[in-house]
């Protein structure tokens, strides 16, 4: 009896200490999401008809919280409300160029093991294909419902980064769409019309969704002027970011215009850094601008701290209530951490925060989870609701991060029509650099790709032989200890292709660079190889900023130059494809590549214009007066273009559409010959859109191969007024050509918003007098008079 008490005992405690530890070695599978408003107890509140308005629901929903309850919602991992039915939720989620693992909304620990990998966003905006970046959009926000649904991710996605990318050092550059504010609007609108569901979602649900309702959330970050994360004495965390009017109109906030008021996004994301002296999360000017101006519906959150920088980083605060109390009161909605947790009792306590701030943001916070259908019952029963595991990793969104790539990769150089090499010829390549073997090609962001190829391997499928050596040991490349066997295999390939560049160890989020060099020897490996190969080398560039190449440009030994940027999972058969000719590229550089000497200009200096009298050169191709390595725009074929322009009007006239002071201003001017009048305010204008034109332009592919051209409409202005740009894009279309044939596009020209830029005072003027467009060398004069 003894023995078998003692078998028993024994087998229980083995038993029970089976299953511990298989609860802690197996991978556990997430549950499906909790959701609010289950029948049969909690389904009966009004918050939860969903026939009943928005508006409605949400304040219903905020008159039953005590105040603790309120609070406890004011963080991005806001707290269960257990009485009445409503979970906890995690606002914070990524989706940058993929679904991320940045934010703790998202894991990869269920039925859903990786998600597309599109190339990171500065790649996807060098092919300035609108279509492009709203599709990108469009399977990011799929995939994040689609996780959601199985519990593995939020339905709010931090992302888009809109900031315009105005340093060459800054790390996080790779994050955006470019120097340019006009693309990067115009990549803000696609994505973010794309990711919530835009006008394609029916496309994927057949189903003909409601205008108000969600797919996800898409947020405009980092708002605003914040491009700097760790330069000398500055950091992101204490910077004040001293802007001028004119600069803040014209350059710094026009992406987050674009995102608001175009692609209607659901949430705007205040920066760490002050603007000419008040914290971006505590100014009432700006966040008031977005809400009262600029008609901003959605909610507002602190980037990551951001709450707590104010008073620990900015001293701009007194106090952490005080803190709490300056950004509640200029609009935030919700502290991406828990500093509003930790201290807003004590901050309404001490007077410093009404019930009604805590109202107002509840209210923007449960109506944009309201509009994600969040309160209308069971997620499956819903639109989206049969989104799951197979709607990531699809092949239709394995072929876009593909296409993202190929459209995205920079033909810099190509001496002597070096490139495509003859797949069919039966080549022996060797691959050389650290880079080229990596299947970590997404940058900043990431998440776990669905099918990761290095660059290597893309190139492997194509050559008959390969072989391969790594140069230098890492990224760093501080030791010639690989050169010799580099050098050995180059000696003997018909073919080297060298893999240079950055990485994510250069530039990141908190990283700044120091240097536009290529990092350690990358330069000497990249020149000895050269030397040693039979035929000049295809030099091949990794990384978001921008490099000072010119060793390479200048050398004959390097015969082509190709950036890929951070090209995502396909990019190492993107590559393949254009150096074999299977695709002919036809990326844009969407930002300067500065010679390394501009590392000399203050990194904290915000200004865009240049200042010849302290030997300031100006920011972006828009305002920058100094040597180029590439310009914005640059990017090769391998095919030749020419353009013609079928038509343009040659004079607009702006009587029709002056206000009655105006209109007897400049008459008086034109009676008395005085000429000084050189502009005009936009604001003074009516009906300003009713004076824009078309110009209609013919491109001819006088190349053997077929291909796509991107098109870029520049203007110049009359004269020289203070304060005006050398040039501005004012319009793009990327096309399909056809060998040795012809295709026309017109491209949209609205003279108040595209051939005006901002005064001193920040209101937009209109030059007077001939504006010149030029698209390639075709010249066109468009005068603006009042006659």
């Amino acid at each position: 009896m003894f023995h078998q008490q003692t078998f028993i005992t024994i087998f229980i405690f083995f038993f029970f200490f089976t299953l511990l530890l298989l609860q802690f070695t197996t991978p556990t599978t997430p549950p499906p999401p909790d959701y609010p408003c289950k029948p049969p107890h909690h389904s009966h509140h009004p918050f939860c008809n969903p026939t009943l308005s928005i508006s409605t629901r949400a304040t219903s929903l905020i008159s039953l919280l005590t105040l603790s309850e309120k609070i406890n919602q004011l963080s991005n991992n806001a707290s269960s409300i257990p009485h009445l039915g409503i979970p906890s939720y995690q606002w914070w989620s990524e989706s940058l160029h993929g679904i991320a693992t940045n934010g703790p909304g998202v894991n990869f620990n269920g039925s859903v093991k990786s998600a597309t990998d599109f190339p990171q966003v500065i790649v996807s905006a060098s092919s300035f294909n609108r279509s492009l970046w709203f599709l990108i959009g469009s399977a990011l926000g799929v995939e994040g419902r689609a996780m959601y649904n199985v519990g593995q991710a939020g339905l709010t996605f931090w992302a888009p980064n809109v900031n315009v990318f105005r340093d060459p050092r800054w790390g996080r550059g790779q994050e955006t769409p470019g120097e340019d504010p006009m693309v990067v609007s115009a990549y803000a609108v696609e994505f973010v019309r794309g990711i919530q569901g835009g006008y394609g979602i029916k496309n994927v649900l057949n189903d003909d969704h409601d205008h108000d309702g969600l797919m996800v959330s898409a947020c405009c970050k980092h708002f605003t002027a914040y491009d700097l994360e760790k330069w000398g004495e500055f950091s992101r965390y204490n910077f004040n970011a001293v802007v001028s009017k004119q600069d803040l109109e014209d350059t710094y906030q026009p992406p987050f215009r674009g995102c608001v008021q175009q692609g209607k996004a659901s949430c705007l994301m205040c920066s760490y850094n002050a603007v000419n002296g008040v914290p971006a999360c505590a100014s009432e000017d700006l966040l008031g601008l977005v809400r009262n101006k600029w008609g901003f519906e959605g909610y507002i959150t602190s980037d990551c701290d951001a709450v707590a920088t104010v008073y620990e980083y900015q001293h701009y605060a007194k106090s952490p209530e005080e803190a709490v109390a300056d950004v509640l009161k200029a609009g935030v909605d919700i502290n991406c951490g828990t500093y509003m947790l930790r201290h807003t009792e004590s901050a309404v306590k001490q007077g410093m925060v009404k019930e009604d701030n805590l109202n107002r943001a509840l209210f923007n916070l449960f109506s944009v989870q309201m509009r994600l259908g969040l309160f209308n019952g069971d997620p499956k029963k819903g639109k989206f609701g049969k989104l799951g595991p197979k709607d990531v990793c699809t092949p239709e969104h394995k072929k876009l991060a593909l296409e993202a790539a190929r459209q995205g990769m920079v033909l810099l150089k190509n001496d002597n029509k070096f490139l495509p090499l003859d797949r069919n010829s039966g080549i022996s390549l060797a691959i050389i650099g650290p880079l080229a073997t990596t299947t970590k090609l997404g940058g900043g962001y990431s998440g776990i790709p669905c099918s990761p190829k290095s660059l290597y391997e893309g190139l492997k499928e194509y050559a008959k032989t390969i072989s391969y050596a790594f140069g230098c040991h890492d990224v760093q490349c501080d030791s010639e200890d690989g050169f010799a066997l580099a050098i050995d295999i180059a000696k003997e390939a018909d073919f080297v292709v060298i893999v240079a560049g950055l990485s994510t160890i250069q530039e990141t989020e908190d990283l700044d660079r120091v240097s536009l060099l290529l990092p350690g020897k990358q330069m000497d490996l990249v020149s000895r190889v050269a030397s040693a190969s039979k035929r000049p080398v295809i030099l091949v560039l990794t990384g978001g900023g921008p490099l000072d190449v010119s060793f390479a440009e200048t050398n004959q030994l390097i015969a082509s130059i190709l950036w890929v940027g951070y090209p995502g999972e396909a990019g190492g058969k993107a590559l393949a494809e254009i150096i074999f000719g299977e695709f002919n590229p036809a990326g844009r550089l969407p930002m300067t590549w500065y010679p390394e000497s501009f590392t000399n200009v203050p990194m904290n200096d915000m200004g865009m214009r240049a200042d010849p009298s302290r030997g300031y050169p100006g920011r972006t191709y828009r305002f920058y007066t100094g040597s180029r390595i590439y310009g914005f725009g640059h990017g090769l074929s391998y095919s030749d273009f020419s353009y013609k322009l079928l038509s343009a009007p040659s004079k607009l006239s702006l009587s029709r559409i002056t206000e009655g002071g105006l209109r007897k201003r400049l008459l008086n001017n034109v009676e008395k010959e005085v000429y000084e009048v050189d502009h005009v305010r936009v604001d003074e204008l009516q009906n300003c859109n009713s004076l824009s034109f078309l110009v209609n332009i013919s491109v001819m592919n006088h190349g053997d191969l077929d291909g796509n051209h991107v098109v870029m409409l520049f203007s110049k202005w009359p004269k020289v007024i203070r304060g005006s740009p050398e040039t501005q894009l004012v319009g793009f279309s990327r096309l399909h050509t056809i060998s040795n044939k012809s295709i026309e596009t017109s491209i949209l020209v609205d003279p108040c918003e595209h051939l005006s830029f901002a005064d001193e005072q920040g209101k937009r003027i209109l030059p007077l007098g001939h504006h010149i467009l030029n698209v390639g060398d075709v010249e066109h004069t468009v005068s603006i008079e009042f006659f």
